[in-house]
């Protein structure tokens, strides 16, 4: 895994795409815009984070640190 992924205060996202074909869930963070990939994410996962009420804490207890990623893009501010 690689450093930068936004802190544990509540990573919020600014989007989020899913590609069930890869099971890669990719998430851009707010503010500094840069996306990460998280590898091998189950479909009932990715639905299940659709849904939550609060999606940071989702993400912070369910996927964070269960998934590895890795940085795909980082935003010129970021």
């Amino acid at each position: 895994m690689e450093p930068g992924l936004p802190g544990r205060v509540i990573a919020q996202a600014r989007r989020v795409n899913y590609d069930p074909a890869t099971r890669t869930l990719s998430v851009w963070f707010v503010p500094s815009g840069n996306r990460y990939d998280f590898n091998d994410v189950p479909p009932q996962t990715y639905a299940a984070f659709r849904k939550a009420w609060l999606k940071g804490r989702f993400f912070n207890a369910f996927i964070r640190d269960r998934y590895s990623y890795h940085l795909v893009e980082q935003s010129p501010s970021g």
